[in-house]
């Protein structure tokens, strides 16, 4: 597991407006590939739980980045996780939050109920599964790397 102590505190910050302007004129596609490709790479390294990922099957899910401008639709489906080019219709499961709250999510430095009651993160759409969602981000274990116990050698210590 990666020790979230040695990781740089992230502190709550907003980009301008301008960010958010240019960013949702932008296309959206790749943002909802990259994040299907992210997450197939999680489910790859084991930090995703088959359990739940068989409790996703064929649901459509949105994640947007409020001062980015940026929308990411996908699915699971088949096994994976997978980008959505027909992007109509309501998403089963919708997150929003700035930029910093995901940071603070993905680095552990935040939980996802301390993000809702605080307002920086808004869930909307099935409300089981946005439980389901939610504790298997609880869950998450990531795995330590070999290149995370090295110091550097400049420090005189390695």
């Amino acid at each position: 597991m990666i020790d979230s102590s040695r990781i740089p505190k992230i502190p709550t910050f907003t980009l301008p407006a301008l960010i958010a302007r240019v960013g949702s004129r932008l296309p959206q596609f790749p943002h909802s590939v990259n994040l299907a490709l992210a997450l197939n790479a999680a489910k790859r390294m084991r930090v995703l739980p088959d359990e739940t990922l068989e409790q996703i099957e064929g649901r459509r899910f949105r994640v947007t980045v409020l001062d980015t401008g940026m929308v990411a639709d996908f699915t699971y489906s088949r096994g994976a996780f997978r980008p959505l080019w027909n992007t109509s219709g309501k998403p089963d499961l919708q997150f929003a939050a700035p930029l910093s709250a995901y940071l603070q999510l993905v680095s552990r430095q935040e939980d996802p109920d301390t993000l809702f009651f605080n307002r920086s993160l808004s869930i909307e759409g099935d409300t089981e599964l946005g439980l389901r969602v939610k504790n298997m981000l609880d869950a998450l274990e990531w795995p330590q790397f070999a290149w995370q116990g090295m110091r550097p050698t400049f420090l005189g210590r390695g």
